[in-house]
């Protein structure tokens, strides 16, 4: 279609609604972007500069605009007065990534993963062997780069590999990915979405306009991911670390096998995955699922399995001083994640937590807790429910921080050679960070210049670098 002179409406100025104000300048359309905060930065002007017509830190009447289309950035609730009215009148409403998918070339066969956790880690690996396979495939979505940014580097019958939230899932209307991955869901973001029922609702519509002829990946181990199954159209492929199954992607005798319909093939030995833990176990599986399903040789999946170094902030590696190992999982940001970051290393743990609680229930994180953290440091808004639900979970050792920096210091100065310091803060950064990058990334240079203050005598390491 022609975006030539087409009115459209952007609803928020975060790195979704610039990319896709940016884009439909670029094709033509007169474009409209508002947000109710008051913004400004090079990008915004860039923006101007393109034709865009900004209003900010008010929105404007949708009545009045008369747009052909509504785009809205995955931050916006759907009960914002723009959406409402929009609603209302009848006029389309659509993500950034349903925009992205209308633009994408003929042919592009998409790969989109979901989950309450281990979307990014599963997206990156599924890209990565795609990319050592020699296809040309492109990462985006919610990953940290907006898909429709990646556009132009699509090319016809190429790939594209991208996260999705549940944010953006709200809003499309024909998004239909090849492959369709849904990793776990736990309650997370109910301070948006209301209830669980919602949430997994929203989750689902990734597999919502899928045919026949498209596949879906599930968690067999996870009975609310079991049960959509139920409602897919597509063919269901599902991965389980517990049970043996006929069709799908499982572990037997500590050795990966899949099985999409041809007989089992063998993958690799679990030992030899280069990512550790249970929760990056499963996101191999599925991931070995979208590879096979996208025509991926298994010896070209195999190598990927063995090497795939993994992404930042998300049980990061960042340096060892004074013989404390210190992680950054600043992507943990719900209780369920920091649980499984927990689980993944046998060490004592001192643990930073906390931020802008979600809607979540800490009980469970706490019980987790109680016998694996030797200290918590915790920090921000939601410390003080960290606190009492850590208290009633018996864990006495417990530290308010004044700020991140204190946090960081403080868990420093419990720690002992053979522990492990772990940002994994079990909630939101939006109370003290603009996204959970920012907040990993101040962790580090924090850690970094512990390192560089240390008189260890060598016993501190260099980083062993990002996981790109």
């Amino acid at each position: 279609m022609s975006w030539q002179g087409k009115k459209v409406l952007v609803v928020g100025l975060g790195k979704s609604g610039r990319a896709a104000a940016a884009e439909l300048a670029r094709l033509g359309a007169r474009v409209t972007a508002c947000d109710h905060k008051l913004l400004d930065g090079e990008e915004l002007d860039a923006l101007n500069r393109a034709g865009v017509e900004l209003i900010l830190g008010r929105y404007p009447e949708v009545a009045l605009l008369q747009p052909y289309l509504v785009v809205t950035s995955p931050g916006v609730p759907s009960w914002e007065p723009p959406l409402a009215e929009a609603r209302q009148l009848g006029i389309p409403i659509w993500s950034e990534l349903e925009l992205a998918y209308r633009l994408l070339p003929p042919g592009v066969k998409i790969a989109a993963v979901t989950g309450t956790n281990g979307k990014t880690t599963t997206t990156a690996l599924c890209g990565q062997i795609l990319q050592d396979a020699g296809l040309p495939a492109v990462v985006g979505g919610n990953i940290g780069i907006p898909l429709v940014k990646e556009i132009r580097e699509v090319i016809p019958g190429g790939y594209v590999v991208c996260e999705v939230s549940s944010f953006q899932l709200e809003a499309i209307a024909a998004f239909r990915p090849r492959v369709a991955v849904i990793l776990n869901i736990t309650p997370d973001h109910m301070d948006r979405h209301g209830d669980l029922a919602s949430y997994i609702a929203a989750k689902a519509r990734i597999m919502a306009f899928q045919e026949p002829g498209d596949f879906a990946v599930l968690n067999y181990d996870d009975p609310l991911t079991r049960e959509l199954a139920n409602n897919s159209k597509a063919q269901v492929l599902f991965f389980s670390r517990q049970q043996q199954l006929e069709r799908g992607a499982f572990l037997k005798d500590g050795v990966i096998y899949a099985n999409l319909g041809g007989g089992e093939v063998k993958l690799c030995h679990r030992e030899e995955l280069s990512l550790k833990g249970s929760h990056n176990l499963e996101n191999c599986l599925a991931a070995s699922l979208v590879a096979l399903a996208l025509g991926v040789k298994p010896e070209q999946l195999i190598a990927t399995l063995k090497t795939f170094p993994g992404v930042p902030h998300r049980l990061e590696r960042v340096a060892e001083v004074d013989g404390v190992l210190y992680i950054n999982d600043s992507k943990g940001t719900n209780p369920e994640a920091t649980m499984k970051a927990i689980e993944a290393y046998p060490n004592p743990l001192v643990l930073i937590a906390g931020g802008r609680n979600k809607g979540s229930d800490f009980t469970l994180l706490a019980r987790k807790m109680a016998g694996r953290v030797k200290y918590l440091v915790l920090v921000g808004e939601a410390a003080p429910d960290l606190e009492e639900a850590a208290r009633r979970a018996g864990i006495e050792h417990i530290y308010r921080a004044s700020g991140f920096k204190d946090a960081v210091l403080e868990a420093a100065r419990q720690a002992s050679p053979g522990d492990i310091v772990m940002l994994s803060p079990a909630c939101a950064s939006w109370d003290m960070f603009n996204n959970y990058e920012e907040r990993g990334d101040l962790f580090k240079s924090i850690v970094r210049e512990l390192a560089g203050n240390s008189y260890g005598g060598g016993n501190h390491h260099a980083p062993q670098g990002r996981a790109h």
